[in-house]
């Protein structure tokens, strides 16, 4: 069930910082924002966790190899280990979005 019923793209969220600080250029804004999402991938990629108190952590986890299905044939095929990003909110931002469900 989908409660904004809107996606944020990131060139959206740039443009709202922007909006948010006009004192700085839209270019400016983008560089910080595309800095922190480079420092979060590449902490992740090293096998680091990045918390972010208030907000959440993100860290990576492993996916054992397993026996999948072919979806379109139905036959077995072999999917190998593989490491998937993993986001888990923190406490004020549970808070935060339960806020406007009471």
């Amino acid at each position: 069930m989908s409660v904004g019923g809107g996606t944020v793209i990131k060139s959206e969220l740039i443009t709202r910082l922007a909006a948010k600080n006009p004192h700085l250029y839209q270019r400016e804004v983008e560089g910080v924002v595309n800095a922190i999402f480079k420092e979060i991938a590449d902490a992740m990629r090293d096998g680091n966790r990045v918390e972010l108190r208030g907000f959440g952590a993100f860290s990576v986890r492993l996916r054992q190899p397993r026996l999948g299905r072919n979806p379109r044939t139905g036959e077995p095929v072999d999917v190998t280990e593989k490491s998937v990003p993993f986001f888990r909110t923190g406490k004020e931002m549970r808070e935060r979005i339960n806020e406007s469900r009471a």
